[in-house]
């Protein structure tokens, strides 16, 4: 797509902060990581104070770190995952959103500091945000909530995780997930949609870095279905779902059709395309787009949670 057409239909608010991303970039790990902890130190800072946090660590091999945001008279909980390619995010990265989930729905938000890629590929995101989940269930009782209302979600790469944890819960028989919620869900390796197609050029997420993404993440382990779930066959038996998209986004489409082919296998489904806004463009907080975008995840969880 061409920036021209981008710049005409690109919501206003958002098109004034698009040269405050940083470049779309994986080439140079480190470099991709600083960029995006001085982007999230530049949020503005949640309002914390109707909760408790907490620093754990999760019991795995390797053990995995966790931070538990606890509100007042919580219902339920989310294990919930940063987005950043599967190369760039970490707790710190998160906190401003994972705080804001918190207080948006009412939830306990377990936010998980899984290894990135390309120093730990896959399985290895996958294997630490699977034993948080089970640790989750098992340790219910201690952490206040109803082990049947847990639920999995994150942005991008991590929602892509959240999306290969429900699958492997189901394939497996293990801990019971009850929703899912995914916010621009990276889930297909293979980039063959019409946006992903096209949308070579978009802000902060382009093909390129989709690629780079994939490539960190895979190396030379072919894929799968617990890698990239849109190449699961089968979708029937898995929790709802609330999936949302970002108009100009090379991965659009896949959670598009991801969310069609769990309504086709019987899969409860909400699907919220956002006019006008691009990747991660929901970090422009000052956005009244981006704001509704937050506080619809917040609902969508508190909504799921009340059964």
């Amino acid at each position: 797509m061409t920036s021209n057409v981008m710049t005409d239909s690109i919501d206003p608010e958002l098109a004034a902060s698009i040269t405050l991303f940083p470049p779309a970039d994986l080439a140079d790990p480190v470099t991709a990581r600083k960029s995006l902890a001085e982007l999230a130190a530049s949020a503005p800072a949640p309002d914390t104070a109707g909760m408790v946090i907490e620093d754990r660590t999760v019991p795995a091999d390797p053990d995995v770190a966790v931070r538990i945001y606890r509100p007042h008279q919580a219902q339920g909980a989310i294990i919930w995952l940063h987005g950043g390619g599967f190369v760039m995010g970490d707790l710190d990265t998160e906190h401003p959103w994972a705080a804001r989930i918190a207080d948006g729905s009412g939830a306990v938000v377990i936010s998980v500091g899984y290894r990135l890629a390309p120093e730990y590929r896959y399985p290895a995101a996958l294997n630490d945000v699977y034993a948080v989940t089970a640790w989750t269930a098992e340790h219910a009782a201690e952490i206040g909530i109803d082990p049947e209302w847990i639920v999995v979600g994150g942005h991008a790469a991590g929602a892509g995780l959240a999306a290969a944890v429900a699958l492997r819960a189901r394939d497996q028989k293990g801990p019971p997930i009850s929703f899912q919620l995914l916010s621009q869900p990276e889930i297909d390796d293979r980039q063959e949609t019409w946006s992903a197609r096209n949308f070579t050029d978009t802000p902060f997420m382009t093909r390129a870095k989709v690629a780079a993404s994939w490539r960190h993440y895979l190396g030379s382990t072919p894929s799968s279905s617990y890698a990239a779930p849109a190449r699961a066959d089968d979708l029937s038996g898995l929790p709802p779902a609330y999936i949302t998209t970002a108009e100009f986004d090379p991965n659009r489409d896949e959670a598009i059709e991801y969310a069609q082919r769990l309504l086709q296998s019987g899969v409860s489904v909400e699907l919220h395309q956002w006019p006008g806004t691009f990747h991660g463009s929901q970090a422009v907080s000052s956005a009244k787009v981006s704001q509704l975008q937050i506080a619809e995840l917040g609902v969508a969880l508190r909504r799921a949670l009340a059964g």
